[in-house]
C-alpha cells in the first residue's frame, strides 16, 4: 500500500516531498507555505459503509491511518487513538442530537477542555510523543490562539518530556473561561502569552518566527494550529463518524461549520474528496466575515478585525484558506507563492472569476451577526431545551438558512460547550451555564501568564529565555533535511 507524502503549497513540484512524521513535526513548511499530500486516499462505498457501528477511535484509525504511511502502523496507532479519546465525557465521544426535521446537532464538546480542538490535539500530542521518542529529539511548539486551540493545546502537551509550549493569545479578546484554561495550568513546559493586539496579530508573529532560519532551527519550532496538517487530518474524523450514523453512504449529508480560520470546514472537505457524499459544506462567519465576503463577490479583502460574541472566529486572515487556493490553482505553488504576496502587500487576494466560480461551488457561506446569534441561542432553548454556545449558534443558524434549499439531512457542528461562554447564554436565555465537575474550581485557580507587546524581537527574547534547550545533534527537518 502506498502512503501520500507532501509539499508545501508555495513550493514548486519538483520540490522533494516529504513523510507525514516531517510534516508533523515541522508544522509551517520553511518557505512560509503550509502543507499538503500530494494525493487523497479515496474511500469506496463499501468501505465508507464498514464504519457504521465502529467505535470512533475505529473510525479514526481508518481515516487517519490512510494518510500517515508506514513508519506508525496499524499496531501502533490503534492503541495511540484509543488513549486519545479514553478521557472524553460522553461515551459516543461525537454525539449527534437531534434539533429538527431534517437538522442535527454534532457535540464536539466533551474533551478535556470543552471544545472540538480536544478532538484533534489529543491525537496529535500522543503523535508528537511516538515520534519524538523514536527519534530521540524534542521540540519547542509556538502557537497562536483565537480561544480554543490554545487551551486544547496545552491541554495535550503539558508535562511532557520532549515538548516546550508557547501560546499566543490576544489580550482582552477571548473570554475569561478560555484565558484560565490556559494561564492556569502550573506545568513548567507552559507559557500563556498574552499579546497586545489581535488574534491575526499573533498569528502573524507565529508565522514570523517560523520564518526566521537562525530562530527555528535553534529552537526546533514545531506547530499545533491548524497550519500544521496533523490537525486537519484529525477533524475529518468526526465528519465520517457523523455521516455514517445518518446513513451514508446511501445518502448524501451536508455539513454547517462555524469557522473563521477555515480549518474545520477544510477537514469537511478532505472528507469529501475521500469519498464522503457531502450535499453541501455551509460557512457560518460572524460579523468579521472575510470568508463570506469572499464567497459572495469573489472578493478576499482584509478588513478590521471586531470583537464579537464568537470571539474564536474574530479573524480576518483565514491562514488554511490557502490550501484550498492551492487547489483552486491546480497545485501551482509558484502562483499560491504570488497570490500570498499580493495579499500580504494589498490586503487583496488575487483570485479568477473562474477560481471563485469553483470555490462557491464547493462551498455555500452565509454572515451570522451578534443579534442573530442571540436570537439562535433563545430560539434553540425554547424549542429544544439544547444551550448552544455563540459559535454552536452560528452553525445552527447558519444549518436553518441552508436547509430552506436542500433536502438533504444537514449537521450543524457544536464546537464548545455553553459553559465557556456563560455571559453570552445568560443574556440570550436567562440560563447561566455551569462548567463540568472536571473544571468547577476554575475561577479560583491562580493564574500565571506573561503579557508582551505585539513586537517579534520581544516575543522572541522571551522564547530564548524559556525554552529548555535541545540537543546539538538533533536531525534538522528544513527542506526535509536530516
Amino acid at each position: 500500500m502506498s502512503f501520500p507524502r507532501y509539499r508545501s503549497t508555495r513550493e514548486a513540484a519538483a520540490a522533494a516531498p516529504l513523510d507525514f512524521a516531517e510534516v508533523l513535526l515541522a508544522g509551517l513548511a520553511p518557505d512560509g507555505g503550509l502543507y499538503v499530500p500530494d494525493r487523497v486516499p479515496v474511500l469506496t462505498p463499501d468501505e465508507i459503509a464498514a464504519l457504521a457501528g465502529q467505535d470512533y477511535a475505529a473510525v479514526a484509525a481508518r481515516i487517519i491511518g490512510a494518510f500517515i504511511g508506514e513508519r506508525l502502523g496499524a499496531a501502533a496507532l490503534a492503541p495511540l487513538l484509543a488513549e486519545s479519546y479514553r478521557g472524553f465525557s460522553h461515551a459516543a465521544v461525537a454525539p449527534l442530537k437531534q434539533l429538527d426535521a431534517g437538522l442535527w446537532l454534532l457535540e464536539l464538546f466533551h474533551g478535556p477542555t470543552l471544545a472540538f480542538k480536544d478532538y484533534a490535539l489529543q491525537v496529535v500530542g500522543r503523535l508528537f510523543d511516538a515520534v519524538l521518542r523514536e527519534r530521540g529529539e524534542r521540540v519547542t511548539i509556538i502557537g497562536a490562539t483565537s480561544g480554543d486551540t490554545g487551551s486544547a493545546a496545552i491541554e495535550a502537551c503539558r508535562d511532557r518530556d520532549a515538548v516546550d509550549i508557547f501560546i499566543l493569545y490576544p489580550r482582552d479578546r477571548i473570554s475569561e473561561v478560555q484565558r484560565r484554561q490556559m494561564t492556569t495550568v502550573p506545568s513548567a513546559n507552559v507559557h500563556a502569552i498574552a499579546i497586545d493586539g489581535t488574534f491575526d496579530d499573533c498569528q502573524d508573529l507565529v508565522k514570523a518566527m517560523f520564518a526566521d532560519a537562525a530562530f527555528r532551527d535553534a529552537h526546533n519550532l514545531s506547530a499545533v494550529n491548524s497550519i500544521n496538517w496533523a490537525r486537519i487530518l484529525a477533524q475529518t474524523v468526526y465528519y465520517f463518524a457523523a455521516a455514517v450514523a445518518l446513513g451514508a453512504p446511501r445518502r448524501d449529508i451536508a455539513f454547517a461549520v462555524p469557522t473563521g480560520n477555515f480549518g474545520n470546514v477544510y477537514a469537511a472537505h478532505i472528507a469529501r474528496r475521500m469519498g464522503l457524499p457531502v450535499a453541501a459544506l455551509v460557512i457560518g462567519t460572524n460579523r468579521n466575515d472575510i470568508l463570506a465576503r469572499f464567497f459572495a463577490t469573489g472578493r478576499m479583502t482584509i478588513g478590521t478585525v471586531e470583537p464579537s460574541l464568537s470571539p474564536s472566529m474574530d479573524i480576518q486572515v483565514s491562514s488554511n484558506f490557502e490550501r484550498f487556493l492551492f487547489e483552486l490553482k491546480g497545485g501551482d505553488g509558484a502562483a499560491v507563492a504570488a497570490a500570498m504576496r499580493a495579499f500580504r502587500a494589498t490586503g487583496t487576494l488575487p483570485a479568477s472569476a473562474a477560481e471563485w466560480r469553483e470555490a462557491t461551488r464547493l462551498f455555500a457561506s452565509c454572515r451570522v451577526d451578534d443579534e442573530e446569534t442571540r436570537a439562535t441561542i433563545a430560539a434553540t432553548w425554547r424549542r429544544s431545551g439544547e444551550l448552544l454556545d455563540p459559535h454552536s449558534a452560528v452553525a445552527v443558524a447558519a444549518a436553518r438558512m441552508a436547509a430552506r434549499q436542500s433536502g438533504a439531512p444537514i449537521v450543524a457542528l457544536a464546537c464548545a460547550h455553553p459553559a465557556k461562554f456563560p455571559d453570552a447564554v445568560e443574556a440570550a436565555t436567562g440560563i447561566r451555564p455551569s462548567l463540568p465537575p472536571i473544571l468547577a474550581d476554575l475561577m479560583e485557580r491562580q493564574e500565571r501568564v506573561t503579557l508582551l507587546p505585539n513586537d517579534l524581537n520581544a516575543v522572541e527574547e522571551f522564547v530564548r529565555a524559556h525554552a529548555r534547550p535541545v540537543e546539538d545533534g538533533r536531525r534538522r527537518r528544513a527542506g526535509g533535511a536530516a
